[in-house]
């Protein structure tokens, strides 16, 4: 029912009137210092992608590559205890896994979903004149890196890593509750990649409001310094030609809406008329950071920023 020529998040297959599996895959290299908290990252980011195709996620496989005799075994350990405790968070299971020799630590999940047919949420279905909501802030791409640099205030750390943690599972179940046209999650791509793509597939339209972007207040900080990850400049180069600048829009915000996430929230679009009991719901069970952030107008395609 979905496959990979919207670049969504995830695939869809049906396996009966009422039933569709939602499939996805993703592999993370280490995001933080800790090995508990990149076992938990590396899950909710994975998770994050059924999510966002209004899916629940019901099995996992954890896939484990590192440097064997490089890394120690309790190490191993406490990033699989990590990551199953998150999957037992969003009411699944680990139901088992690879282990592979890799010259680097990488961690991440196949992850199946369940979704009803009739229910499927995917970034083709943005309409003109719906609200836009980010669920999560911006800014985790330059706290990690500026942590890694030894530059990054402890604080800065702590609240990237609550926010990588999180499971995009309350959002997603307020979501399918009220109803809305349109969602994608903000990782890699940042949010302008993501925009584009929402954009691209529904050709659409798609306004993003730089100044009502949930960031990170220590990103904010971080980011006169220039320590935004290579990834995030990728983002930016691809980005700069595909997406119209207001002239106000300053350089530093340009690259933090490209700043490259790890498990960012969700973005969904939904009807004008929804948005602001769907912005209630979300606020009242604790996705504080959740924020219209623009809208979707008609048009080829594109994305403007003013």
């Amino acid at each position: 029912m979905v496959g990979g020529d919207t670049f969504d998040d995830a695939g869809v297959f049906r396996i009966g009137p009422d039933e569709a599996l939602v499939l996805t895959v993703d592999v993370l290299t280490p995001v933080c210092e800790d090995p508990f908290i990149f076992g938990q990252v590396a899950a909710a980011n994975s998770l994050s992608d059924v999510y966002a195709m209004g899916g629940r996620p019901v099995a996992a496989l954890c896939i484990l590559g590192f440097p064997v005799g490089e890394l120690a075994h309790t190490t191993v350990q406490t990033i699989l205890a990590g990551a199953w405790e998150k999957v037992r968070e969003a009411d699944a299971v680990i139901a088992g896994g690879h282990t592979t020799r890799d010259v680097e630590l990488k961690c991440g999940l196949a992850v199946v979903g369940l979704v009803h047919p009739e229910r499927i949420v995917t970034n083709a279905g943005a309409r003109p004149g719906d609200v836009l909501i980010l669920t999560k802030p911006l800014g985790t791409g330059i706290i990690t890196t500026a942590a890694r640099a030894d530059m990054a205030p402890i604080s800065a750390v702590k609240q990237a890593n609550r926010v990588m943690t999180s499971l995009n599972r309350v959002a997603a179940e307020i979501m399918a509750a009220v109803g809305v046209n349109a969602a994608t999650d903000v990782t890699g791509f940042g949010l302008l990649g993501h925009v584009w793509e929402m954009a691209q597939a529904s050709r659409v339209e798609v306004v993003i409001d730089a100044g009502k972007v949930p960031v990170i207040p220590e990103a904010l900080q971080l980011a006169p310094q220039g320590l935004f990850p290579g990834g995030s400049i990728k983002n930016y180069e691809f980005m700069k030609d595909r997406a119209r600048f207001a002239p106000s829009v300053s350089e530093e915000q340009r690259l933090l809406l490209c700043d490259a996430q790890t498990s960012g929230g969700l973005l969904i679009s939904v009807p004008d008329e929804r948005s602001g009991g769907l912005l209630e719901r979300l606020h009242s069970l604790g996705v504080e950071a959740a924020a219209i952030v623009g809208r979707v107008e008609s048009g080829p395609g594109v994305v403007r920023v003013i």
